[in-house]
């Protein structure tokens, strides 16, 4: 699992082997200055040999300021490593989200998938900046104090290793109770940030409804859900430092007995005595230090985890060889096409056969969850039909490179969908060489003209989600998006709900006049597509009617209904 991940870091090598080399020589003086205290008390204070004493203390004064540097050189090195291994992990892991098709990010889920490129990644990072910080010199420390006291005495020595394996075993049964529960906190935040991200998107539908009492109950029930379970995490590893210092200061206490014994038999020194209490302190400060470090890569573990997830996801939807598109045939054909949603074995749509040809114009209408929008995702391959074939322009869909096929096609989706940046930023979207010239005669043809230089002109500022225009202003920006890119197929879903009567007619009427653009109308108004060359009626996922809007209103009882039901509401 780790090795999937070093390559991340192969640019930052350097700082990573320099990093941890002036982290272990760190150490090493650290170990050291309690040899040069021992010697000062031993020679120098014993003796009353004060240039012996201050000798010492430049000594370790020096240590202490290497050291120091050291510190700071990997400090510095290890930033610029865990840094740039996360950035690289973050683009590749955004890079990969994005080859990925609806029916992936529909089973991961969008609120996870933000957790995991943000929190999870972070996880990660940090636990590259601890590797090269400590685990190499946490460990050293430990392992020298424990080698060092039984140099000096292999009986004291023996305590020492006894404590440090009474400390050690804390560590281990102290993780092994509150590493399963870091795993289950990330899910936990997975939850609250998907009610954020809800609350935030929906939140006019919050109000609208005054339902933000229950919102606020909904996201504290998680968030106490989460609570409930860091406090359980806390309660296990409070009991860290007591049983540890414990453990320390009992085992002091008997080298404190022993070695009294010692050094009045004169097989100990006061120095070696100080020296000794130094290393465990030492050790103490290291088995800490592990112990967080255990912590937080019991995190990082669960989180790599999390993002190896994501990264093993495989898109359903594939590449083609790269068919070229034949415009003599029809534009769109379907043959017994079903398809189904992940997670659901129930058909969203059922055997559906139409044929449309170049430059017609279609309506596609029927009652919510009939199937219309789930009809047109299958055409430029958003998922891929579960049972027959979808041909555009006489090519199966799988056959074209989904650059080819999507080029094809402009897309207004049922949500206006505006990025932050300016008006001309947003239109790049549909073609990034077209000109002000395209931009202004997109404008117009969607009706968005007038309004956009009234506000300030293609360099207009538009805001998150494009929220400092009104709802019909962003359906127009965002059929004049589809429009510069002049495709062979619009798909216009529910593109024109916002707008009036007058605009909306107006806006259609400017489409019809293309020439050969196939263009695909659905909407819940039986009065935007009662104009189009045919028009599907459809019902549970099955069309169940089509023909020219009279035909219909004869023979398709559905779509009499429909238009009934309209005119009653507009009288």
């Amino acid at each position: 699992m780790i090795k999937r991940y070093l390559p991340y870091l192969k640019k930052y090598r350097v700082s990573c082997i320099l990093g941890a080399f002036s982290k272990w020589f760190e150490a090493l003086l650290e170990l050291l200055v309690p040899l040069v205290m021992a010697s000062v008390i031993d020679v120098g204070v014993k003796n009353g040999d004060i240039s012996y004493v201050l000798w010492g203390g430049a000594v370790m004064l020096a240590m202490g300021a290497v050291g120091f540097g050291c510190a700071i050189f990997c400090q510095r090195s290890a930033s610029i490593a865990s840094q740039g291994f996360g950035t690289n992990v973050r683009n590749a892991l955004f890079r990969h989200i994005d080859t990925l098709s609806y029916r992936e990010i529909d089973k991961v889920g969008a609120a996870s998938l933000v957790t995991r490129v943000s929190n999870d990644v972070n996880q990660m990072q940090s636990a590259v900046a601890m590797t090269i910080r400590l685990v190499v010199r946490s460990p050293f420390i430990a392992l020298g104090s424990v080698i060092l006291c039984l140099i000096l005495d292999w009986q004291i020595g023996l305590i020492v290793t006894a404590v440090s394996v009474l400390v050690a075993l804390v560590l281990w049964l102290i993780m092994k109770k509150s590493v399963p529960r870091y795993t289950k906190n990330q899910k936990k935040l997975d939850r609250l940030t998907q009610i954020t991200n809800e609350n935030l998107e929906g939140a006019r539908v919050v109000r609208a409804f005054s339902n933000r009492e229950k919102e606020r109950a909904r996201f504290d029930a998680a968030a106490s859900e989460m609570l409930e379970n860091s406090l359980a995490i806390g309660k296990i590893s409070a009991w860290l430092n007591p049983l540890t210092y414990a453990i320390v200061n009992f085992g002091i206490a008997v080298i404190l007995l022993l070695s009294g014994f010692k050094v009045y038999d004169g097989r100990l020194s006061s120095g070696d005595i100080i020296a000794v209490i130094n290393y465990m302190t030492q050790i103490l400060n290291a088995m800490i230090v592990i112990s967080n470090l255990v912590s937080l890569f019991t995190k990082a573990n669960a989180s790599m985890h999390r993002v190896s997830e994501v990264f093993d996801l495989r898109s359903s939807i594939n590449d083609g060889a790269g068919a070229a598109p034949d415009f003599n045939a029809p534009a769109i054909e379907m043959e017994g096409v079903s398809f189904s949603y992940a997670g659901t074995r129930q058909y969203s749509l059922t055997d559906i056969s139409l044929t449309v040809e170049r430059g017609s114009t279609v309506g596609i209408i029927g009652g919510t969850g009939s199937g219309k929008s789930t009809l047109v995702n299958l055409l430029p391959r958003l998922y891929d039909a579960s049972e027959g074939t979808v041909r555009i322009f006489g090519r199966d869909v799988k056959d074209y490179s989904l650059k080819t096929l999507r080029f094809l096609f402009g897309v207004v989706p049922q949500n206006a969908s505006l990025f932050s940046g300016t008006v001309r930023s947003n239109l790049f979207w549909g073609n990034d060489k077209a000109t002000d010239e395209d931009f202004d005669r997109a404008l117009k043809l969607a009706c968005a003209y007038d309004f956009v230089y009234e506000k300030g002109g293609l360099d207009e500022k538009v805001t998150e989600g494009g929220k400092n225009f009104s709802g019909g202003q962003r359906q127009r920006l965002t059929i004049a998006r589809a429009l510069v890119a002049e495709p062979e197929i619009l798909i216009l879903d529910d593109s024109c709900s916002a707008l009036d009567f007058v605009t909306d007619a107006k806006v259609r009427a400017n489409i019809a006049s293309l020439e050969n653009t196939t263009t695909i109308i659905i909407s819940q108004r039986a009065s935007s597509i009662m104009n189009a060359d045919e028009i599907f009626v459809l019902e549970d996922g099955r069309i169940v009617g089509r023909g020219k809007h009279r035909e219909l209103y004869e023979n398709c009882g559905v779509y009499r209904e429909i238009c009934d039901s309209q005119t009653r509401a507009e009288a």
